[in-house]
């Protein structure tokens, strides 16, 4: 869940607010003007913006996605039992 802050907050806290953002976390800073600015790590940006330029069936895509499954961006995909329908469904 995102930290929410205000932008006064943010100066004042600064080193720690950046170590809760280096911990996987989103800060998310409301401005004077009622605009909100979020801070994530570098990590958690190339993640998704790998995922977001990958094209959706590519190796690419599906390790930009579990970095983000890893890093609980995303949730993890539910395990599918495997019945004689599911395997039937991969010879079509």
């Amino acid at each position: 869940m995102p930290i929410a802050i205000t932008q006064s907050d943010f100066r004042h806290n600064l080193k720690d607010y950046l170590d809760d953002v280096n911990d996987n976390e989103i800060v998310l800073v409301t401005r004077s003007n009622q605009r909100t600015a979020a801070v994530i790590s570098q990590e958690k940006l190339n993640a998704l913006l790998a995922a977001v330029n990958a094209k959706e069936d590519s190796l690419d895509y599906a390790i930009a996605r579990d970095k983000l499954i890893d890093m609980k961006v995303l949730p993890d995909d539910p395990i599918v039992k495997p019945t004689d329908e599911y395997w039937e469904s991969f010879k079509k």
